[in-house]
This record gives structure tokens, sequence and C-alpha cells, in this order.
């Protein structure tokens, strides 16, 4: 009965926390779109722009990833005096990392040159990259301002916001990209000003919000005596929030390259990769948004020292990724020869995609469950071993193996997708009995 209700609560704070991250991706596919009614050479030269901008930006969300843990914590200690402190330094740290990195997106655009892209696409390119890099600041400092409300789980402000950029979004590139309403017709650089300008206001109205909801004012109101920068606390931060960042810069690296894998095979492996992995990127963000929850209420009990709910909310997220995953996996078998004709026409393409369904479809189960562990484990400060674990699953047995796999063994693409199944099975299983094996000791020490 305790498993249940704890499932129940954790899935409540993840579910405002999953519609935002569909939001956010839903704002990449309407700029796509509408970029894309324009001409085919534009929508490379954006997506030539998403995929640099990738990895630099999910190290910049694993930083304001320390921000949720630690408020978490302290809000879990019933301390607002160090909330607010959190609050405070976790932001600063979110303006220095995030000027870091749009400043050196800025000064390196130059490196689209050196990508053997097609010329006219890299020149279109290189004013959509500076724009864009420029938009990075105001959305990792909402992302900041959201970690902080997350952490106090009030997760449905920052869901609200995120929600209402969607229609915004359409609305400015209407206007821009198109030129509507006596605005220059931009085309692809609309986009990228409507993506600043979107980005702009969803910061702007969280930070008031923040400051002048009666939920958060009480950790506003003792600012005088918070709001002071720390070395120490930044140093704490970077602890969970580099370790953080690397996990997932990490992932999305190793699906990054196994796409650059594919498409050496041919171009039919390659789009059929893509399909497949854009189905399993959209059952993953459920998966993140509950690993986000799990860490959340798993941190809050660490703060309070309590382990037996820390183990009981643990097992009760890992027994709901558990159900979601076997549920996304019936799903892909179903409905693979599907699912790749909302994509493509091609038989060939959808023929290879069916096929990478079905991998993508066992490794739902453990792509879930290592989302949770790493989840679980951050949420009590425990970010250095798995960050080794998370490395030594993608990068030594993940991608080696799917390469052997594909180019020796002549498996082609399922090679590389049976490289995934591997590094994140070991993920999941090594992730998970770290957690409960440091709950159990934990719960014995308390006993003694």
């Amino acid at each position: 009965m305790e498993m249940k209700l704890e499932a129940q609560n954790t899935i409540k704070l993840a579910l405002p926390i999953i519609f935002g991250e569909l939001a956010q991706m839903a704002l990449h596919l309407i700029d796509t779109a509408m970029i894309g009614a324009i001409s085919h050479v534009q929508l490379a030269a954006a997506s030539l722009v998403i995929n640099v901008l990738g990895i630099p930006f999910v190290l910049g969300i694993g930083i304001t990833m320390s921000i949720s843990q630690t408020v978490s914590m302290a809000h879990g200690q019933r301390d607002k005096q160090k909330v607010s402190h959190f609050l405070f330094n976790g932001f600063c740290l979110c303006v220095i990392s995030s000027l870091i990195i749009s400043l050196g997106l800025f000064m390196g655009t130059g490196i689209i040159l050196h990508l053997h892209q097609d010329p006219e696409v890299a020149r279109l390119a290189i004013p959509f990259l500076k724009v864009m890099s420029i938009s990075l600041i105001p959305m990792l400092l909402f992302m900041a301002l959201k970690q902080f409300t997350d952490g106090l789980e009030h997760t449905r402000t920052a869901m609200a916001l995120s929600l209402f950029a969607l229609p915004l979004n359409v609305f400015i590139n209407w206007l821009l990209i198109y030129g509507h309403w006596g605005f220059p017709r931009m085309e692809m650089m609309g986009a990228a000003y409507g993506t600043l300008i979107t980005r702009s206001i969803i910061f702007i109205a969280l930070g008031i919000v923040i400051f002048r909801h009666r939920l958060f004012t009480r950790y506003v109101a003792v600012r005088k005596n918070q709001w002071v920068l720390s070395a120490a606390t930044f140093r704490a931060l970077l602890r969970i929030g580099i370790p953080s960042g690397l996990q997932i810069g990490m992932e999305a690296g190793a699906f990054a390259v196994s796409g650059i894998l594919i498409g050496t095979i041919s171009a039919v492996d390659q789009a059929a990769h893509q399909i497949a992995l854009s189905c399993a990127a959209f059952t993953f963000m459920a998966s993140m948004g509950l690993a986000q929850a799990g860490s959340i209420r798993v941190s809050n009990a660490y703060g309070r020292g309590d382990f037996h709910k820390i183990g009981v909310i643990g097992k009760s997220t890992l027994w709901s990724a558990l159900a979601y995953g076997i549920f996304c996996a019936v799903v892909f078998v179903l409905l693979r020869n599907v699912l790749p004709e909302a994509f493509n026409k091609e038989k060939e393409v959808i023929a290879m995609a069916s096929l990478l369904l079905l991998f993508a479809a066992v490794f739902q189960i453990s792509d879930a469950t290592q989302a949770i562990g790493a989840g679980l484990l951050r949420g009590t400060k425990d970010v250095q071993v798995p960050t080794i674990l998370i490395a030594v699953a993608y990068w030594v047995l993940g991608i080696p193996s799917g390469c052997i796999l594909a180019f020796h063994f002549k498996m082609g693409a399922p090679g590389i997708w049976l490289g995934f199944i591997i590094g994140l099975t070991f993920s999941s299983c090594f992730l998970n009995a770290r957690f409960l094996k440091m709950v159990q000791q934990k719960q014995k020490i308390k006993l003694n």
C-alpha cells in the first residue's frame, strides 16, 4: 500500500515536468516545420545548428539540475534560509555558465565552415547559430528558476509557462518568418529571433512569479541575509551539476555519434535510424520526467535523513518506470509498421525503421530504468561513480560493441541498436543496484 501511494505521489509530481519537457520538444518541431515550409536548404541549416547546440545545451542543463537537488534537500530540512541561499548562488552560477556557453558558441560560429557541409547550408547556418546561441542565455536561466520551483515540488508553474510558449512561439514565427502584419520577411532568421523572444518572455514571467507569488515570497524575503555569493556553495553545486551535465551529455553524444556511424552505411539506414530514434526520444520524455520527480522526492527525504522513505520512493519509482517501459515496448512492437509511415512513405525506409523499432522496444525498458537509477542516485548526491558507470555503458560497451556488430559482423544499423541495448542494460543494472545497496546499508546503520 505504501509503495502504491508513493508511486502515485511521484507520478503526480512528474506529470507537469513531463508536459513541460514535451512542450520544449514541440518548440523545436514547430520551428522545424515552419522553416521547412520555406526550403529544404534552410531546413538543413536549422537542423545543423540544432545538432551543434545539442551537447553544450545539455551540459548547461546539467548545471541547472544542481539547483533542484540542493533546494529539495534544504526544503526537506525545512530550512528556508538555506533554500534561498541555494536559489541565489545556483542562479548566479547558471548566469556565469550560460554566458560562457553562449559566448563560446557565438565566437566559434566559424566551425560550421569546417564540418564539410553544403556551402549554402553553412552560409545560412552561421547567422542562425549566432542568434540561437544568444537565446541559450534566457533558456538556461528559465531552466534555473524552473529547477528551483521543481525542487520545492511546485512543478505546475513552469509547466504552464512552457505550454504558453507554444502558441506564443507560433505567433511570433508567423510574424517574422513569413513577414505578416508589416513585419519584414526574415525566413529562418525569423525563427531564431522568435525563439529568442519566446525564451526571454517565459524567463521574465517565471522570475516575476517567484518574486510575487505567495508560494515563493518567503524565500525571497530573506534575501538580505542569504543572497550572498559563496565559493563553498558554488563548489557544492558544481559537484552535482558537472557530473549531471556529463551524464546527459554522454548519452546525447552517444546517440549523435550513432547517427554519424549509421550514415556511413546508407541513406536508407540513416533515415530509418532517425525515425526510430525520434519515436524513442518522444517516449523517453516521460522516463526523464519520472526520473526528475523521483530524484526531487528522494532528495527531500535525504535532507531529513529518512532512508526508509528514500527506499520506498526509489523502489516505487523504479517499478513505475519498469511498467512504463514495458508498455512502450508493447506499443512499439504492435505499431512498428504504422509509426514509420508518419515520417516517410518509401518502402525500404519503412521496412528498416520497422525492424529498428523492435530493437527500440527492447531498450525502452532498460532506457527507462537507467534514467530512474541515475536520478535516484543524484537525489542522494551520488553523482561521481554513476557518471563513470554511464561513461562505461555508452563509450566502452555500447558504441564499441555496436560498431563491431554493425561493421565486423555485417549487421548494419541493427548492430548499432543492439549496442544501445547492451550499454543501457549495463547502466540500468549497475545504477539501480548501487542505489538499492546504498539504501540497504544506510537502513542497517540506522537500526544499529
